[in-house]
């Protein structure tokens, strides 16, 4: 009886030995990684208007990968990149985005998506700018007249567009009657929300204008000038700069959203609320559709 319970007992030893040794993993084998997330330093807009949050939703659905996004101007959110600590970039200001590539911190430009600026005002038109075609000409009759102006001031991609717009008015905003909202920083909507409340004129951009547009009383009063396209942007972090970035994440997330799927998503994207699309797709396979 002892032998047979010693003889089992050894058999029972070398099954859970041979058990254990085949769950272990081989020698030099590496555990199954998790994709990491992707860290996004965004333009606020697109944030507001929901496109980000239902881009990395489809994206996060379809490869697992997560995303974290942060809102800021374009200035700020540049700056925000500079520091290691994002992998990718949404933002409109070409001038600002060439110089931070060229400074090294990005690797490249992509282009995603555009939509367009428009300059509003009361809805009695006091500086009779309505139909205007030529947005510098509408601005500088505004300065001319000293009707009010809310500007956001804070180096953001609307603000350096207005810049752009009252340089070719060859005007100076300044006085009383041009004024910086003191929470520029906080986005679009707060802005022209501070506008409409001062019945001031500004601009916008129209996605923000067509998402408010039940809250306020500002009017288009000119729209279509070509100086007034905006342009949106994806820039990876350039790990040459930082290892620590997920370079690779950024690109599989940059390849997805220039392709058919997401390209699709931003062509559609608020139709169904607002009876028109709020972007229109810009990569080359968003050309196509």
């Amino acid at each position: 009886m002892r032998i047979k319970y010693f003889v089992n007992t050894l058999l029972l030893c070398s099954a859970l030995i041979s058990l254990s040794i085949c769950s272990m993993p081989a020698l030099g084998a590496e555990p199954d990684e998790q994709p990491r997330k992707i860290m996004l330093a965004s333009t606020i807009g697109p944030i507001d208007v929901g496109i980000v949050g239902a881009l990395e939703a489809a994206f996060t659905k379809k490869t697992g990968v997560a995303e974290e996004h942060a809102g800021a101007g374009t200035g700020k959110a540049l700056q925000m990149a500079e520091t290691g600590k994002y992998d990718l970039l949404l933002v409109h200001a070409r001038a600002l985005e060439e110089k931070f590539v060229a400074e090294g911190y990005g690797t490249k430009r992509y282009d995603l998506m555009y939509n367009d600026f428009v300059i509003l005002g009361p809805a009695n038109d006091p500086a009779g700018i309505r139909g205007e075609k030529n947005a510098a000409i509408a601005l500088r009759k505004i300065a001319q007249a000293q009707f009010a102006f809310v500007t956001r001031g804070d180096k953001s991609g609307t603000h350096i567009k207005e810049l752009e717009v009252w340089k070719k008015a060859e005007t100076e905003p300044k006085g009383t009657w041009y004024a910086v909202f003191e929470k520029g920083s906080t986005g679009n909507a707060p802005t022209l929300a501070y506008a409409n409340e001062k019945q001031a004129h500004t601009i916008m951009d129209r996605a923000t204008y067509i998402t408010t547009k039940p809250k306020i009383t500002l009017q288009i009063l000119v729209e279509n000038d070509d100086v007034l396209l905006n342009y949106m942007t994806l820039i990876p972090v350039n790990p040459a700069k930082f290892p620590q970035v997920n370079h690779k994440g950024a690109l599989q997330f940059i390849e997805w959203l220039q392709g058919k799927e997401a390209q699709t998503i931003i062509r559609d994207f608020g139709k169904d609320k607002y009876g028109e699309p709020l972007f229109f797709p810009n990569s080359p396979e968003g050309k196509k559709l």
